[in-house]
């Protein structure tokens, strides 16, 4: 008998010791996700922390890594440079997404960063997925894990965005969808598939977006306690159609006729975000993601909260409640994942392209110093000088996102130098109101810069396809085209990001000082014990690691 109790003993205790061992993490996570939620600016954590439920942000951020000060190191954080930079772990000067646009002088047209008139859309509209990741210069994470695991591995890219879901997912990815604006289906091009994979036919079928845009957007709390935010009624806002109040009646709002619906506008509203993590969800599901001891990899973008704060604002009740909702949406995205895969198998990251600054306009009434830089007038005068200078001609042949493209054959068959040339317009665009600084191509391609505002500058600059000309707008001032917000760049970004890493091994740390986006590559390639990409300037974040 006395021989007999233990053995019972044990035996009693074994499905408990079993079940622990289940819970231990693997030597490398069997699924990495990277969530990206477009336009998030760091203090959106603190902002809403007192209204955000116990198990989304507050979650990751309080048993996970917190990096507080996670900044990008390069001037123009615009969104596709963004995603080309988390991917890479390099910078625009090296990735060469200078920008969502740039001018090309060799074929002399302007190029949208993943344009590519070779493909063709897979699941909808002509226009709508004729894109690739052809003009990243650079391989990037996704791709040096496809490259180890013989092409086992799979990566997947999701977002409404087609420059988040391509750029941040890299060459050689399984499979990459975006949203057709024109029916909010789910499609995806020719450089990674012939025909969409029945479950994504299958997700289309089921109409969800229909579903959604009969909604009525309400506050998910009484509008006394958004405290945080303007009142729901501002001056800063263009909402829907002029509608700039709640109740929002999507279904009212979206139909433009009794037979034709605007699905656009799904991707402004927060029911985007929802509609965006239930893909994700079918497709980890469908693809049996983190099902196997080869490492897989999902990006998800979560688009809506950039695209509603450009019809809002940033202090708007409309931007604060799209978050508290993404909250409840990333809660439900995490406990998926602990039900179906296991969190202790999963390593997660959530961080942002750029942050959507504050609106100037805003700034100003709290006296805080800012203004508009009007670009269209500012190169309008800037024509005319040089006209005056040197004669008439097409002197400036483009603009974009603080850059000046000087016409460099004029130039040259006017035999003047292009240096002297260039210093003639930054002499003259200091002169206008909201302009710091500027550099010229010349003068960054002579020189190194290793801090400060000029070398800001130069990890902006390629050489291929920056501008002749970038300026440095006053800190508070944004490029603003006329008084009616139309053209390129209407709104600004800032570099300040959350970046928040999350189960597997993730031991809970708080990091204050600076670290930059560009590390999460480089950092996940240690964890994975793969090689990151070769030209690689992100660190490993030493602390996460130990």
């Amino acid at each position: 008998m006395r021989r007999f109790l233990p053995v019972c003993a044990a035996i009693s205790l074994f499905p408990f010791f079993n079940l622990d061992a289940q819970r231990i993490p693997p030597q490398k996570p069997r699924l990495v996700v990277g969530i990206t939620v477009s336009g998030m600016r760091y203090d959106y954590l603190s902002s809403f922390w007192n209204k955000y439920r116990e198990d989304g942000f507050k979650k990751m951020a309080t048993t996970g890594v917190n990096c507080r000060n996670a900044r990008y190191d390069y001037m123009i954080v615009e969104p596709a440079a963004g995603h080309a930079t988390l991917a890479s772990g390099v910078g625009p000067d090296a990735h060469g997404i200078v920008a969502d646009y740039w001018y090309e002088r060799r074929d002399n047209q302007v190029q949208y960063c993943i344009e590519d008139p070779d493909c063709v859309t897979i699941g909808g509209n002509y226009d709508a997925g004729r894109y690739s990741p052809r003009h990243l210069q650079t391989r990037t994470i996704t791709d040096e894990l496809r490259v180890i695991s013989k092409f086992e591995s799979k990566t997947i890219g999701i977002s409404m965005d087609p420059k988040a879901a391509i750029l941040q997912t890299g060459h050689t990815a399984s499979s990459v969808y975006w949203l057709d604006p024109s029916t909010a289906s789910w499609i995806s091009s020719s450089y990674y598939m012939d025909s969409l994979p029945d479950w994504v036919d299958l997700f289309n079928q089921k109409r969800f977006q229909d579903i959604y845009l009969e909604e009525t957007w309400t506050p998910l709390l009484p509008i006394d306690e958004y405290r945080e935010s303007m009142l729901d009624n501002n001056p800063y806002e263009k909402g829907f159609n002029g509608q700039i109040t709640f109740p929002y009646e999507l279904g009212r709002i979206s139909r433009i006729d009794k037979s034709v619906r605007d699905y656009s506008l799904l991707m402004s509203t927060p029911f985007g975000n929802t509609y965006t993590k239930d893909f994700a969800i079918a497709a980890i599901v469908s693809e049996e993601l983190g099902m196997d001891d080869v490492t897989d990899w999902i990006n998800i973008g979560f688009n809506a909260t950039r695209y509603l704060s450009e019809r809002f604002s940033t202090r708007s009740l409309e931007t604060e409640d799209a978050y508290l909702r993404l909250d409840a949406d990333l809660a439900h995205f995490l406990n998926f994942l602990n039900d179906h895969i296991g969190l202790e198998n999963v390593l997660i990251y959530l961080t942002a392209e750029n942050a959507i600054a504050d609106d100037p306009a805003y700034l100003e009434k709290s006296r805080i110093p800012s203004g508009y830089f009007n670009y269209r007038s500012s190169i309008s005068l800037l024509k005319s000088y040089l006209n005056a200078v040197y004669g008439q001609g097409e002197w400036v042949t483009f603009y974009y996102a603080q850059q000046i493209y000087l016409n460099h054959r004029l130039i040259e068959d006017s035999r003047l130098s292009l240096a002297e040339f260039q210093d003639r317009v930054i002499s003259f665009m200091m002169q206008m109101n909201g302009v710091s600084n500027a550099m010229s191509g010349s003068i960054l391609q002579r020189n190194n810069f290793t801090d400060g505002v000029f070398a800001s500058i130069q990890n902006s600059y390629n050489q291929k396809r920056s501008g002749d000309v970038i300026i440095y707008l006053t800190p508070g001032w944004i490029e603003h085209s006329s008084n009616h917000r139309n053209g390129y760049t209407d709104y600004s970004f800032d570099p300040h990001v959350p970046l928040i890493f999350y189960g597997w091994k993730i031991n809970r740390l708080n990091i204050p000082h600076r670290v930059s986006p560009a590390d999460i590559a480089p950092t996940i390639a240690y964890f994975l014990e793969i090689s990151a990409p070769f030209n690689i300037t992100g660190k490993v974040i030493s602390e996460i690691v130990k």
